[in-house]
């Protein structure tokens, strides 16, 4: 059975001491370099957001991040501005070593477009339009994505969602995960859902290679 690993949104702004900080999200980088010698093929998500993306609510006089908005006629949490084009915060985490994946590493960028937002490394939030990963992926018969990185309630969990909607066996990888909380259960009650649509939750101990 062909799969792929997917590595979710590894990037300075979303590490400690970056504009959207997840909580130990240094933690997802071990466990991606132990996974990618096992894989053929690896993907690596890339958040790539134009400076006025409708996403920041520096875009938005009079909200504040983390408070609620609208942004192409759906609700959207208020981010700080995160992971601008070309600059450091976009780039990918000190540590996390693609020469590690045999075949080398795919990246696709999202989150371009500033008229709307993109959690998933497949599609856009309104679903409007596609990355390109899903048909880079069909068209190599991947059967299973095994997803990993940051953070749990929203980029992974969309990605995960989407690949399990678009047919793919899914498989989440517990420990390399983290999430932002904005309420503090948002992470686990992510897990929970994932699993109620069929996505395996293991541990790296657990994970067979």
């Amino acid at each position: 059975m062909t799969r792929a690993l997917i590595l979710v949104d590894i990037q300075n702004d979303f590490m400690p001491g970056g504009a959207l900080a997840v909580p130990d999200g240094f933690a997802v980088v071990p466990v991606a370099n132990a996974l990618m010698p096992h894989f053929d093929l690896v993907v690596a998500s890339q958040d790539w957001h134009p400076a006025d993306h409708g996403s920041f609510a520096s875009q938005h006089p009079g909200k504040a991040p983390g408070e609620m908005g609208e942004l192409a006629g759906l609700p959207q949490v208020m981010w700080p501005d995160h992971c601008v084009q070309g600059t450091a915060g976009a780039a990918f985490a000190p540590g996390l070593d693609f020469d590690l994946a045999p075949q080398g590493v795919t990246v696709f960028q999202k989150g371009t477009d500033p008229a709307i937002d993109s959690y998933s490394a497949f599609f856009d939030n309104g679903h409007r339009k596609a990355t390109g990963l899903g048909a880079f992926l069909q068209e190599r018969q991947v059967e299973e994505v095994v997803v990993l990185g940051v953070a749990t309630d929203y980029c992974v969990k969309f990605t995960a969602l989407d690949a399990a909607q678009l047919g793919f066996r899914v498989t989440l990888v517990r420990d390399g995960v983290r999430a932002v909380n904005l309420k503090p259960t948002d992470g686990e009650a992510a897990l929970h859902q994932l699993a109620a649509r069929g996505v395996t939750v293991v541990d790296l101990d657990d994970f067979e290679a």
